[in-house]
């Protein structure tokens, strides 16, 4: 029982301690609020019967897509300078004491540098069809969240809770991101690429 105890509290502790890394790191920008209202105006111009007013919708979104390339590329940025073995993640799929000393783990810097290159492609995608490119760009989002999430807590919990918000796996978000970021992010992540 104590020994269970132990392991709980040292949980909650490592928990809060990379919540409250991330969220200085993510509090001088407005990118959740970005990004709920990008992925909103997204089934809302999809949704649309009308076209043109899907059209139009998608249009005024464009700032804030350009907003969250810009934020994401600064985050990334700022988080650099960050203390490395702060942001390293454990690559099992459940937190462990101890882990991220006995097995293989990826840093959240270099994955959210793969994951603000990937937002920026997908935005940039020009010639892609509207449809597409914002199923795309929502695909980088969600996996930047679920990054986030597992670096929080666990890459189980994290799937848990984007399989409970958007009825979507972790294997089909990875699946639906742009190749190069899927190329790049399970390289980083894949448990078979030990770091």
């Amino acid at each position: 029982m104590a020994l269970a105890a132990a392991f709980w509290m040292a949980k909650a502790k490592t928990q809060q301690q990379r919540i409250a890394l991330l969220a200085r790191f993510l509090s001088p920008y407005s990118i959740e609020k970005n990004i709920e209202t990008v992925t909103q105006g997204y089934l809302r111009a999809l949704g649309e019967a009308d076209p043109g007013r899907g059209e139009q919708i998608l249009y005024l979104l464009r700032a804030n897509e350009q907003d969250l390339c810009r934020q994401m590329s600064q985050l990334a940025d700022d988080i650099a300078a960050a203390d490395p073995a702060a942001t390293r993640v454990s690559k099992l799929p459940v937190w462990l004491p101890f882990a991220l000393a006995l097995a293989p783990s990826f840093d959240l810097r270099e994955a959210l540098r793969v994951h603000a290159r990937g937002i920026c492609r997908a935005i940039d995608a020009q010639a892609a069809s509207p449809k597409d490119r914002a199923f795309a760009i929502t695909a980088e989002l969600l996996l930047m969240q679920h990054t986030c999430h597992w670096f929080c807590r666990s890459k189980t919990v994290a799937s848990a809770r984007m399989l409970a918000r958007h009825r979507t796996s972790y294997d089909q978000l990875a699946a639906a991101v742009l190749p190069r970021t899927r190329s790049e992010y399970l390289g980083l992540v894949s448990l078979a690429n030990g770091a």
